[in-house]
């Protein structure tokens, strides 16, 4: 199973047509999804078709699930259920997550399983520190556009000349770092307009985030592409571990390396550049 999420498919639980073909799809991770593109009276027939799901063969890709928000009256048969399946399942992704209790909640009824916090909600921007260091299990932080929008009274359009989500994407990747996590960006919504998802998806990249969510399948090729490194950046990271290597071989934490001094904290960028671009198949 890949460790990288470059890009993560959510798939409806409750559609067995889309739960095949996201088997034959290149995404890093697919996410199925019982919570808000499953309706209340398919709830628990698209748990039983998940369960069955997890049994199938998802060769090397992730697979996670997305539960209902807890407090409701779905998530703790959701992760029961769940964590009894096995199968192919490595994480829960636990909704509107505001408080670290929400994340503990889960934890307790889930087995072994990993997980993932939504942060979609004012209150869970606020509290993203505590949820971060909620459970050792934890290893993502996710935004959640859709639902923090509505929490925030963000209109989809309007006059705005900076990006309205900046200081949220900066807050949830600076405390998933912080906390030794995956940042992962949220999904862009308009899958036609591809110009503002490619402009998007580089920003998330700048910014430092390790991937992105999809809502459709021609979205997963794009992501796994630009959450990739270059072959020139890949290279470069290798040359930089090497120049360190025979550093500390002479002593010397710091050395100069094509005109540039690199340290220790070169050392730790060009481990996690590397480590990506091998998930992506460069050597």
């Amino acid at each position: 199973m890949t460790d990288s999420r470059r890009s993560c498919l959510s798939v409806p639980a409750s559609s067995e047509k889309m739960l095949a073909k996201a088997r034959s799809l290149p995404a890093d991770e697919v996410v199925i999804d019982l919570e808000d593109s499953v309706p209340a009276e398919l709830k628990e027939e698209a748990r039983a078709a998940t369960v069955a799901a997890l049994g199938e063969d998802w060769g090397d890709r992730a697979v996670a699930v997305r539960v209902n928000p807890v407090g409701g009256e779905w998530w703790e048969r959701d992760a029961a259920d769940l964590a009894a399946a096995g199968g192919a399942l490595s994480s829960l992704v636990v909704p509107k997550v505001e408080h670290a209790a929400d994340v503990e909640a889960v934890a307790a009824v889930a087995g072994e399983l990993g997980l993932q916090a939504l942060i979609e909600t004012a209150a869970g921007l606020v509290k993203v520190a505590e949820i971060a260091a909620a459970s050792p299990r934890l290893e993502a932080l996710i935004i959640g556009y859709a639902d923090l929008a509505a929490s925030l009274g963000t209109p989809s359009s309007g006059a705005y000349d900076g990006d309205r989500w900046h200081w949220a994407r900066e807050q949830v990747l600076v405390h998933a770092r912080a906390a030794g996590l995956a940042a992962i960006d949220g999904p862009w919504l308009a899958v036609d307009d591809t110009d503002g998802f490619s402009r998007s998806t580089g920003e998330a990249r700048a910014l430092g985030f390790d991937g992105r969510w999809a809502v459709h399948p021609s979205q997963v090729e794009a992501l796994n592409e630009a959450f990739s490194p270059t072959r020139e950046e890949f290279d470069r990271a290798g040359e930089v571990l090497a120049a360190l290597g025979r550093g500390s071989e002479a002593g010397r934490g710091a050395v100069r390396h094509d005109g540039e001094m690199i340290d220790e904290a070169s050392r730790r960028q060009a481990t996690a550049v590397v480590a990506r671009g091998q998930a992506a198949g460069l050597s």
